[in-house]
Formats: C-alpha cells, structure tokens, sequence
C-alpha cells in the first residue's frame, strides 16, 4: 500500500529512483536539482541503493557517461536544471538516435540571462526537439509517480527511448509536500528488470553512434520521429497500469470542468493548481471557465487535446517560455498548429507568465480568462506581469 510520509519533493523524486533499483548514477550538481542527486549519492554510499554512481566534472559528461552505461545495459539515471541541461545540449540529441532509455530529471529553472537560479520552462524548451519523451509534473506525488512511469515506459522494447521528467524548480523541487512512497514489493511489480533491445557486448561486438552520410541521415531523422510517435499507445498503457498496481490515474491530457467550458486555458506544471482554484472562484460567479493541462509535451498529444478542446469557444494557452521574435510561445505554437486545418474554430490567443521564478497569481489567469473570453484581437503573445 505504500506510506504516505512529508518529504521534500526532490527527496521523492530519488526515492523513487531507489525503488526503481536503478543501476548507475552519473550526474553533477546545479541549483535546483542538486537534492535529487546529492540524496540519491547518500543512499548508495549508506548502502541502501546498490548503485554506481559517478561523480563527473560537468553536465556534458554525466549525459555522455548515461549513454554508454545505458547502451552496457544499465538502468540509468541522471538530474540537471538549465545551463546544466544546455552544457548537456550535444549529448541530449543523440541519446534518443542510439536509442537510450536514459530517465533524466529536470527541475525546471531560467536559462540565462540575466543569471536566474528560479523556474520557468526555457530550460526544457530549448531541447524540445531532440527526440526525448517529455513528462511534466504538477505536484510531488506526480514527480515520484512519473519517474517510475519514465523508467517503464523508456525501457519498453517497443520504445527504447529516453524519458525526462520535469518539475518546477523551487515551486516543486524544494517544498514539502504529503507523498505516498511505494512498497517496494508494489514497484517490483509494476516496474521488470531491464533488457536492453540493443547492448554493447565484448563477446558479441556492434557498433553504434556512426557517421551518417547524406544517403542516410534523413532516414535516420525520419525513423526516430516514427518510433517517438509510436511510443503513444505504449505511454498509456502504462498509464493504465500503474493506476491497476498503485491506484492513481494519469492522462496524457488532463481537464478540469470542460464539459460546457467555452473559454479554456491550456498550459503545463504546477501553476495548473493555482488555474484551477481561479476557475473554482469564476464558476462560482457564473462564468463557463475550464482547463486543460498538458501532462505529457512530447510526443505532443494531438488528439486528446482536439477532444478535450472541442466545446471550447476560446482557448488561452499560457506558456512560462519566451519564443525571442516571435508571435507566439512555445506551447502556443502546437495548439495553433493543430487547430489550423480541424474542423475546430474557436479562437486562440496566447499569454506568458511567471518567468524566472515571478509568482502567478489568481489575479492573472482572472485577467487572461477575462482577455481570452472578450474576444478582442490579439496579434502577438502577451507577456503577462511585466512591472513598468
């Protein structure tokens, strides 16, 4: 059954990498996610976790070192927050190609500059397109939950892909919150040993990683956003199981009081709990208010979201990412790109806030629901909390 214990949520996150019987863990620490690493170096150094763990000089080699551990075999972990995720950019983009399933967490925090140690999604944004599945987490429960969710899912002999989790530097990684950690035996089960497809092995030699010419590299391209495509039904099947082993369900899209919602905000991670207390208060008053959150970013989750968006007369998406020079967010993006073209027509503006660890407040998505539901033009992104 588990117990439900006070913890702090970076604290869960390498708890669950324990349970997880994780084999190597190469990582170097940055704010805010070096909790996660520097517990997890105290379980394998007090021996509760029988684990390799190496301590690299930099982001670049943990990525490097999660390669060739994962490609020997291993269950692997590492952690990392913004520079830290940029140093590892070179590594992140070949990891998915020689088919790794790495597990990385992300504590979400500001690229720079101006130097930010507090969240937002840059960190994560900058390498979306890199091949990975992408998870993001609302609270802690969520973050322990995914992790084990991303080691079972990654190693899949269907998917062979790395998995990262992200949660909200601070606003998550650093508070105390009521999570249930799982038995071991419940995590056994739920969670098999893991059986590489591929496998480097003395006694029987491949090669991996080689040049791809002209006559090649496109192939390769096409065949790894065909695989990362096809990881779709093998994510909610897990989604599925681990709600049968544990009890909690998760959606690739989650929704909050959509059935006769005409505007509705679309956004991800932890501010989606303070959206939904605003969409309780306007309910209250009357007004048909819903939310959609995106739990798992990529693949992107292109029919659920056409469901779950259906009804919907507007449609704010509020993104914590900045596109420099360009009309709309990230986030903002994908939606308007898979509406365009749907037999769906409602009408779609775009908002950013909390950037670099600034609060959002009830105020603000009262504003955005407000904005988004009057129908007035809006030609670029709203940066949404800027203090003249």
């Amino acid at each position: 059954m588990g117990k439900r214990i006070g913890i702090e949520v970076s604290l869960a996150v390498s708890e669950a990498v324990k349970l997880a019987n994780t084999d190597v863990i190469a990582a170097y620490p940055i704010t805010p996610q070096t909790h996660i690493v520097e517990h997890l170096s105290e379980l394998v150094a007090d021996g509760s976790l029988d684990a390799a763990y190496i301590p690299v000089e930099s982001e670049h080699s943990a990525m490097s070192s999660c390669i060739g551990s994962s490609a020997a075999g291993a269950r692997t972990f590492t952690a990392t927050s913004s520079q830290g995720l940029a140093l590892m950019n070179e590594m992140i983009y070949i990891a998915p190609i020689l088919r790794t399933p790495i597990v990385l967490a992300i504590a979400n925090r500001a690229l720079s500059a101006p130097i930010n140690i507090w969240n937002d999604h840059s960190d994560i944004m900058s390498v979306r397109d890199a091949g990975w599945i992408s998870l993001f987490a609302e609270n802690g429960q969520e973050a322990l939950d995914l992790t084990l969710l991303a080691f079972r899912i990654g190693e899949d002999p269907a998917v062979s892909l790395p998995v990262n989790v992200n949660l909200d530097g601070f606003t998550l990684s650093h508070f105390i919150e009521p999570i249930i950690i799982p038995d071991q035996q419940e995590v056994d089960k739920f969670l098999p040993p893991y059986k590489p497809s591929l496998q480097l092995d003395i006694k029987n030699p491949i090669s991996i990683g080689l040049l791809g010419g002209p006559e090649c590299y496109t192939e390769s391209r096409k065949a790894a956003d065909d695989i990362l495509e096809a990881s779709v039904p093998v994510i909610k099947k897990a989604f599925d199981e681990f709600d049968k082993v544990f009890g909690r369900k998760y959606q690739v899209v989650e929704t909050y009081c959509i059935e006769d919602a005409e505007t509705v905000i679309v956004l991800m991670g932890s501010i989606a709990e303070t959206a939904m207390t605003t969409v309780d208060e306007l309910r209250a008053e009357g007004k048909k208010v819903g939310l959609v959150r995106i739990r798992l970013w990529r693949p992107f989750p292109r029919t659920e979201l056409l469901a779950a968006l259906s009804k919907a007369k507007n449609v704010a998406v509020v993104d914590r990412h900045v596109v420099l020079g360009s009309d709309t967010s990230a986030v903002g993006m994908e939606i308007k790109s898979l509406l365009y073209g749907s037999q769906l027509n409602p009408k779609v503006t775009n908002y950013v806030l909390g950037l670099g660890g600034r609060d959002v407040t009830r105020e603000e998505f009262r504003y955005i629901f407000d904005q988004a539901a009057s129908g007035e033009a809006q030609v670029r992104c709203e940066i949404v909390g800027v203090y003249e």
